[in-house]
């Protein structure tokens, strides 16, 4: 059973439930990212794909902050001195580490504590659902150090969470929000307590993983391939997912759950 390779720049750890969570752990730094790190949130992310053990990533930050994004001096430092494929090859990094979690078939839930900030705000709306503490604060502020807000993938996705308007306030001014108003415009899905953050990403975590594991990643699927599609070509692509998963042995088991009135028990039974 092929199993990721514990990468160094941030911790992971499995349970026996199936619950994956990496937790970037550079808490003095406000677990400010590093080329290392984007290099192996890649990898992980990848890998996480045949992990058999893994059936959900909750992605969050240790001490007090989710993610200040890139670190100052190991990155910003580096890259005011750096030739255009330099620059090249860093952002197509950046952007391979968002895109192996949109391509990971299992959900991923963001943890957010404290600061979520320019890479860090990128990597949570990257994830499929955000959970967010009451101190949390949001923001992509690229403009702040001059750049470009349009980063790894966020001008694409972040008009889809909140529509175009509010995504041009976030983008252009680059202003941090507190959870409260992230959750009132759909950027978070739920605000709870410090204490309660990891508990509930959990919850939610189980939850999933006591549903239909085949139907959950085409559902992310299909979600990721309909910001491509028109209306026309969605509905062709839901009805194949359904067909699809109507065959499989979780169909039946939900079905013959309900006859005999009792909890469905997905994942467990195989065809034939």
């Amino acid at each position: 059973m092929p199993s990721i390779v514990l990468p160094r720049s941030f911790n992971v750890a499995v349970s026996d439930d199936g619950v994956a969570v990496f937790t970037l752990n550079r808490p003095r730094e406000k677990n400010a990212l590093t080329v290392q790190t984007y290099e192996e949130l890649r990898d992980t992310f990848r890998a996480a794909a045949n992990d058999e053990r893994i059936k959900v990533v909750v992605l969050t930050g240790a001490g007090d902050d989710f993610c200040s994004g890139g670190h100052v001096k190991e990155i910003i430092g580096q890259l005011v001195d750096a030739n255009e494929a330099q620059l090249r090859q860093f952002n197509e990094l950046t952007l391979q580490s968002v895109m192996a979690m949109r391509q990971l078939a299992k959900p991923i839930i963001a943890a957010v504590d404290g600061i979520a900030a320019g890479g860090g705000a990128a990597l949570a709306l990257a994830a499929d659902l955000r959970v967010a503490s009451n101190r949390a604060r949001i923001g992509f502020v690229f403009p702040k150090v001059g750049l470009c807000a349009g980063d790894m993938g966020v001008s694409w996705m972040l008009p889809r969470l909140v529509g175009a308007g509010r995504a041009a306030e976030l983008l252009m001014f680059g202003d941090l929000i507190a959870a409260d108003e992230a959750h009132a415009m759909g950027l978070v899905n739920l605000v709870v307590s410090p204490n309660d953050l990891l508990p509930k990403a959990r919850a939610w975590a189980q939850r999933l993983i006591a549903g239909p594991h085949v139907a959950t990643a085409r559902t992310k699927a299909l979600l990721n391939a309909t910001w491509d599609q028109t209306f026309t070509q969605a509905m062709v692509a839901e009805a194949e997912a359904q067909t699809a998963c109507m065959q499989e042995p979780d169909f039946r088991e939900r079905y013959d759950a309900f006859v005999e009135k009792r909890l469905a028990a997905f994942g467990r039974k195989q065809r034939g």
